[in-house]
């Protein structure tokens, strides 16, 4: 080939149109899926129009992609902080701040809690710990703006601020939740996973006597790793199913259903992939003597 001819191929090459790589139908299809079902679900809190600019965030990729891009989507942003978060002046944040108290960790864009603050026959108040400010953000907006006094969002980490925050609040502590928390796959990095030894321990220690707290997951690792954290405390709680005969489980222990009468969005989103949620539910039937020496 001649080197006019090399060099006219190499200018067409560089002028060619480069091609834009486009997600696949099928997937975006499903993403529309998911975000329509969140949409029922919530229908009646009628947020969107509260926060017309801003894009959901809360809808994860549809279909499960390889694993190492799965963890960077569910990485949060990193904290600024390592150092415990200070609690709020809870009688500015809740119009009864002596009512018992369900605290949501990971609470993400928030929906769950705003829903139950709104629809629960519980007479309660909720908090959500959230490490995502912007997420935070736009949930306390919502409150705002739905005028609601029994439900606030922090910008918090949970594994080192829960234990301060929580045991200033006045009244008692009737519910955790730690619903679908970021996995971090690897080995290596379970120690950035929420539920560490600290966090169970405070836990524990603040649940008031009949309190409950609830895991769930649509990781079987994650929910198992979970399950075997709260497992370890069986001389303080006991699995919800040996108290109440109406929460049934399968054969391997796991709650059939969820107890709250609302999903998440990640539960919603997954549910419509097929997967399973695991879900265990335990209720503080005794002191930790352990914790109170």
């Amino acid at each position: 080939m001649s080197w006019t001819s090399t060099a006219s191929l190499c200018c067409r090459l560089v002028r060619t149109t480069p091609v834009r790589r486009h997600a696949p139908r099928q997937t975006l299809c499903s993403a529309a899926r998911s975000t329509d079902a969140v949409d029922r679900e919530y229908a009646d809190l009628n947020l969107r129009p509260l926060y017309p600019n801003v894009r959901p965030q809360s809808v994860l990729p549809p279909r499960l992609p390889p694993p190492s891009l799965l963890e960077i989507a569910y990485q949060p942003d990193r904290p600024p902080i390592g150092e415990p978060t200070e609690p709020p002046e809870w009688k500015e944040v809740f119009e009864d701040p002596l009512l018992p108290l369900m605290v949501d960790i990971g609470c993400g864009s928030g929906r769950f809690l705003v829903w139950l603050a709104k629809n629960s026959n519980e007479r309660r108040n909720y908090l959500g710990l959230e490490i995502r400010q912007k997420l935070v953000e736009r949930t306390q907006f919502w409150v705002t703006k739905l005028g609601l006094r029994n439900v606030y969002f922090m910008f918090a980490n949970a594994t080192v601020s829960f234990e301060q925050i929580v045991s200033s609040y006045p009244g008692p502590l009737s519910l955790v939740s730690i619903l679908c928390p970021d996995p971090h796959f690897k080995k290596k990095h379970h120690k950035r996973r929420v539920l560490q030894t600290q966090l169970v321990d405070s836990i524990t220690k603040n649940l008031c006597l009949g309190g409950r707290v609830l895991v769930q997951s649509d990781v079987l690792d994650v929910a198992a790793d979970m399950r075997e954290r709260f497992d370890g405390y069986s001389d303080v709680f006991e699995h919800v199913d040996c108290i109440d005969e109406d929460l049934r489980c399968d054969t391997e222990g796991w709650l059939l259903d969820n107890p709250m009468g609302i999903r998440t969005e990640r539960e919603i989103h997954a549910e419509l992939e097929g997967a399973t949620i695991y879900r265990r539910m335990y209720q503080k039937t005794s002191c930790f003597s352990r914790l109170l020496h």
